[in-house]
């Protein structure tokens, strides 16, 4: 009788994979929480407006909404160090002023994943305020009154109002691929997203601390 013994078959070397600080772009709010207790130079770029950061921000951030970063982007690089971390209501606004300081030279800034919101969940020290709704919400609260309204009107007014709802539906699909929200830009110009002080590109970066040497 012919028996067959098995191979023994040596599992493969996996090369383990390191983690750099030049390869991160995110974290999650318990490493920012560690980060803050640790780090004496580390700075938190709030890219929200100014009514958004007033409401709930990140005790000891900075406020520097998207579009004055995206204006100054190398002047506000002149004023930060190298360890940066970008936050805003849900990360996307972030994202986006990371590539901007990434393509101004700065490529150490990372992102917080899930926002402000999300560090507040994580009992993160934040500071609470008066003002209206995150800008995600009010987003989300006019898309679908819209498509609402679209649908409704076109089954009792016309049937040419439910193009409405394939408009906003075809807004948001385009949002999402382009990671852009053009419904969020024009939301934050209305009263209630305005605050009594808007920030202008000086105030804003007076307001940084200067990196030490």
């Amino acid at each position: 009788m012919l028996v067959l013994c098995p191979r023994s078959v040596t599992a493969p070397r996996r090369t383990p994979v390191t983690v750099t600080a030049e390869s991160l772009t995110t974290v999650d709010s318990a490493l920012l929480r560690e980060w803050i207790g640790t780090h004496d130079d580390l700075v938190l770029v709030d890219v929200r407006s100014a009514a958004e950061f007033e409401t709930l921000h990140i005790d000891g951030s900075y406020n520097v909404p998207l579009p004055l970063l995206t204006a100054h982007t190398e002047d506000l690089v002149s004023r930060l160090g190298e360890r940066v971390v970008l936050v805003c209501q849900s990360g996307v606004r972030a994202e986006q002023a990371r590539q901007k300081l990434t393509g101004a030279g700065l490529d150490t800034a990372v992102v917080l994943d899930g926002g402000v919101p999300a560090f507040a969940r994580a009992g993160g020290d934040v500071v609470r305020g008066a003002g209206p709704w995150a800008m995600e919400r009010q987003v989300r609260m006019v898309a679908g009154s819209l498509v609402l309204a679209g649908l409704i009107g076109g089954r009792f007014v016309s049937p040419k109002l439910r193009t409405v709802a394939g408009v906003i539906g075809g807004g948001l699909a385009f949002s999402a691929a382009t990671n852009t929200c053009a419904m969020a830009r024009v939301l934050g110009v209305l009263p209630w997203n305005r605050t009594a002080e808007e920030l202008t590109a000086a105030s804003a970066l007076d307001r940084l601390p200067r990196p030490t040497a």
